[in-house]
């Protein structure tokens, strides 16, 4: 999430209260996750098992919970509770805003484009020409969309991350300050619902068909003319390359990539990262002839039991 203009480190400061490191008018530009930090951004850690990453991660402000070596061109922002501090900035730079109309007026909605009844449009949310969204579609503020998408009945986009830190009171929510972002002739089926990133975009590239009841993760890139079928469930931070297809029923974790014309097939579980141009099968997930070839090495586990038990009488 890039600021609408540069403050300064004493400016970030003040807002959440805290100590810093480094000049008081070291800019910065936004504020991201780790695996999508720039150069101005400010990324949180409060983890030591984590410390070395964040202070050499592209990030060149560090939220950290501990005193510890600037690194040189950076700068620190010293907490007791980064998460929290974390989530102070991003209701500050990106707060909730309420809304009292269906379509809000900030909206912008291209020529051609048709709304069904009883769809919530947010605000700052852009729909691009000759879309069709159906009704009972809610689209949530900073959503992007481009030219000839389709959404179906019922689909939900730019809900929040699923993103908890457990505290001995309960859990605590990462507030999500990102978007979503639906390129050119996307559909969409009914029922499925893509989270906005925590503080990036979470993408669906251009020409990806997506069918009845599927779930996005926050932060997942996917690519461009992919197919995903009924009931998967994609988590955050997932790169899916162009032109995947998968089939359904497929779950998979988070902050893995399945490799440009990967097909997965149904029921499969995404354990880790898969090369690309393969077809893949099961649960933990491997190439599906060496997966099939197991099964039915497993369906002659009987008769090689029974030819071992007459050999033994």
């Amino acid at each position: 999430m890039k600021f609408h203009k540069t403050h300064t480190l004493k400016e970030i400061a003040n807002i959440i209260q805290c100590e810093y490191v480094g000049d008081e008018r070291f800019p910065v530009h936004g504020m991201n996750e780790i695996h999508v930090v720039t150069r101005g951004d400010i990324v949180f850690v409060d983890h030591p098992k984590y410390y070395d990453k964040a202070l050499q991660s592209a990030a060149t402000i560090v939220l950290i919970n501990k005193k510890v070596d600037c690194p040189e061109g950076k700068a620190l922002l010293i907490s007791d509770d980064p998460f929290r501090d974390f989530n102070k900035l991003t209701k500050h730079f990106r707060p909730f805003q309420s809304s009292n109309t269906a379509i809000s007026e900030s909206a912008v909605i291209g020529e051609g484009t048709v709304i069904q009844p009883n769809c919530f449009i947010g605000n700052n949310v852009v729909i691009g020409k000759e879309c069709l969204i159906h009704s009972n579609v809610a689209i949530y503020d900073n959503t992007i969309i481009g030219d000839n998408v389709i959404i179906h009945s019922g689909s939900v986009l730019g809900a929040d991350a699923f993103y908890y830190k457990k505290r001995p009171e309960g859990f605590d929510q990462l507030l999500s300050g990102g978007r979503v972002v639906i390129e050119n002739n996307v559909g969409i089926g009914a029922l499925c619902t893509i989270d906005k990133g925590v503080t990036g975009d979470t993408t669906i590239g251009e020409g990806t068909k997506i069918d009845n009841q599927v779930h996005v993760g926050h932060d997942t890139v996917i690519g461009k003319k992919c197919l995903i079928a009924s009931q998967t469930g994609i988590a955050g931070c997932v790169v899916i390359e162009d032109e995947v297809t998968l089939w359904g029923q497929v779950g998979t974790t988070s902050g893995i990539t399945i490799g440009e014309k990967a097909v997965i097939l149904g029921q499969t579980g995404v354990t880790k990262s898969v090369e690309g141009g393969k077809t893949y099968f099961g649960t933990p997930i491997e190439e599906s002839r060496e997966k099939l070839k197991q099964l039915a090495n497993v369906k002659k586990i009987p008769e090689i039991l029974n030819k071992l038990n007459k050999n033994d009488g």
